[in-house]
C-alpha cells in the first residue's frame, strides 16, 4: 500500500511540475512577443514575468531528480549491459546486484552530502535572485530526490533477489491501449 502511494505521488509530482513549467514558459513567451504589438503594449507591459524563467529552471531540476528515481523504478534508465548479459547466471546475478547496490550507495552519499548542504543553507539568508525564495528550499530536491533514488535502487535489488527479474520498460506499450491478439499491428487495437 505504501509503495503504491509513493509511486503515485512520484508520478503526480513529475507530471504536475512538467505541466506547470510548460504552461508558465508558454505564457512568458507569448507575453514577450505580444508586448511588441503596439495595441497590446500598454496592457501587457506592466505585467512582470521576469521570475518565470527562474521558476521553470527550478521546476525542471526537481523533475530531473525525481524523474531519475522513477527511471530506476520502471527500468527506463540507459544501461550498458552487453557484457553482463553474456555472462552465465551466477556471475551475471552477482554483477547486476553489485551494480544496483553501487547505485544505492552512490545516491545515498549524494543525498547525505545534499542534506548537509541544505542544512547549512537553512541558517543563512540566501534567497533566489528573482523569486526570492530561500535557497535551501531550491536545493532540497538534491537530498529528497537522491534518497528516493537510493530507495528505488534498493527496491529493485530486493525484487531482483526474489525473482531474478529487473524492471523492463516496453517501448511498444501504450498505457490504456490493449492489443486483442499477439502479432496484431498498432493500427488494429481494441478501443
Amino acid at each position: 500500500m505504501f509503495l503504491r502511494i509513493l509511486d503515485r505521488l512520484e508520478e503526480i509530482l513529475i507530471a504536475s511540475l512538467m505541466a506547470a513549467a510548460t504552461v508558465i514558459i508558454f505564457i512568458a513567451v507569448m507575453h514577450r512577443y505580444l508586448v511588441g504589438i503596439p495595441l497590446l503594449y500598454p496592457l501587457l507591459f506592466p505585467i512582470n514575468l521576469s521570475w518565470a524563467q527562474e521558476l521553470c529552471i527550478y521546476m525542471f531540476v526537481w523533475v530531473a531528480k525525481f524523474g531519475a528515481a522513477y527511471g530506476v523504478r520502471t527500468g527506463i534508465h540507459v544501461g550498458v549491459d552487453v557484457v553482463v548479459n553474456q555472462l552465465k547466471s551466477p556471475w551475471r546475478n552477482a554483477i547486476v546486484l553489485f551494480g544496483l547496490l553501487c547505485g544505492a550507495f552512490f545516491t545515498a552519499v549524494i543525498g547525505t552530502m545534499g542534506a548537509k548542504f541544505v542544512y547549512g543553507l537553512m541558517y543563512t539568508d540566501q534567497v533566489s535572485p528573482d523569486l526570492e525564495i530561500p535557497s535551501w528550499f531550491v536545493y532540497l530536491c538534491i537530498p529528497l530526490g537522491s534518497y528516493l533514488m537510493c530507495f528505488r535502487f534498493l527496491q529493485v535489488a530486493y525484487g531482483y533477489l526474489r525473482t531474478g527479474e529487473l524492471p523492463h520498460h516496453d517501448h511498444a506499450h501504450v498505457e490504456g491501449v490493449d492489443v486483442t491478439e499477439p502479432g496484431i499491428g498498432a493500427a488494429e487495437v481494441t478501443r
